[in-house]
């Protein structure tokens, strides 16, 4: 029996873990999308706050400096791309493919200094006193790192100043219907651009926790198709940040199970483990390929559409 629970609390914190830096990119994308914004830049996003956070981590020899330098990266890339997709109204999903690409191959030229470098100084657990030692939930959930701790506010925040405040009725309503936004005098296309910019800002970080916390070093195309996931996760979550915050952890732990496999004596192989978030993510896109599904979900009904002024 207490092997069992041990188990069950070592896959649990795994799945947290795993499913943080998914937290983060579905957060942003999640706040880009509401405004109606469709961001398929999020790999690259990802990439170049995980290159940049552990390289200025690196040179500093402090952890806070690359998640702080991540997120700038962050805010810069989404700021470039509002102004394609918002300002001069380019075709989203063409735009941002290109910058998944220019993200991809920036992080990987700029990295082939890093590799092979270990990060002496990463993010640390923080043990939160008497909640810790609550049985499973206490080391999944109050024995981690501040980046975790950090991406469950997020998801508060998120949630109440979406649904909460006047300003996150302005931003939906300019993802829903941008003409009648603008005809009461919310500025379209600031309010896209704030979106933009930092949904692509709290991306980068969940790029950064990869390679600071995660997995404390640097590979080329580390984030392994997480953006991809995190877009579906998005979807899955229906534009819902507590819906997002359980589908990430739920995704972390398939992803975590992988490699415990073994130690459940589960009897199947290790690359059809490794598919399975893929395989979810696939199906959860063929799913919502149709309108009624995507109306039932609540998608924003502007998504992807850029607005022009009349």
């Amino acid at each position: 029996m207490s092997e069992l629970l041990s188990i069950t609390t070592d896959l649990a914190k795994a799945a947290v873990r795993a499913g943080t830096p998914l937290l983060f990119a579905a957060a942003g994308e999640l706040l880009t999308e509401r405004s109606g914004v469709l961001n398929l830049g999020i790999e690259g996003t990802m990439l170049m706050g995980a290159i940049t956070g552990f390289a200025v981590a690196v040179q500093t020899g402090n952890p806070y400096f690359g998640i702080l330098a991540a997120a700038v990266v962050g805010a810069i890339f989404g700021y470039i791309y509002s102004l394609f997709v918002v300002n001069m109204g380019l075709n989203q999903v063409v735009t941002g493919l290109a910058f998944m690409m220019i993200g991809t191959g920036l992080s990987g030229y700029i990295g082939r200094a890093y590799v092979g470098i270990g990060l002496k100084n990463s993010l640390k657990p923080i043990e939160i006193p008497y909640l810790s030692k609550i049985p499973v939930l206490g080391k999944a959930l109050f024995s981690q790192d501040i980046l975790v701790y950090s991406s469950i506010i997020l998801i508060a925040l998120l949630h109440y100043w979406l649904f909460k405040t006047q300003n996150g009725l302005h931003l939906r309503s300019v993802g829903e219907s941008p003409e009648t936004a603008d005809f009461t005098g919310i500025n379209v296309f600031l309010t896209r651009q704030f979106a933009t910019s930092l949904g692509a800002t709290i991306i980068a970080v969940g790029g950064a926790y990869i390679s600071i916390a995660y997995s404390p070093l640097w590979v080329e195309n580390m984030t392994a198709g997480r953006g991809w996931i995190a877009l579906a996760l998005v979807i899955f979550a229906g534009w819902r940040p507590w819906r997002a915050l359980l589908g990430a952890y739920l995704f972390g732990g398939i992803s975590a199970l992988q490699y415990r496999a073994q130690v459940l004596n589960v009897k199947l192989s290790p690359y059809i483990m490794d598919m399975f978030p893929y395989l979810l993510t696939v199906l959860i896109m063929i799913f919502i390929s149709s309108e009624a599904a995507r109306r039932k979900l609540g998608a924003p009904s502007a998504i992807g559409i850029p607005y022009r002024r009349r």
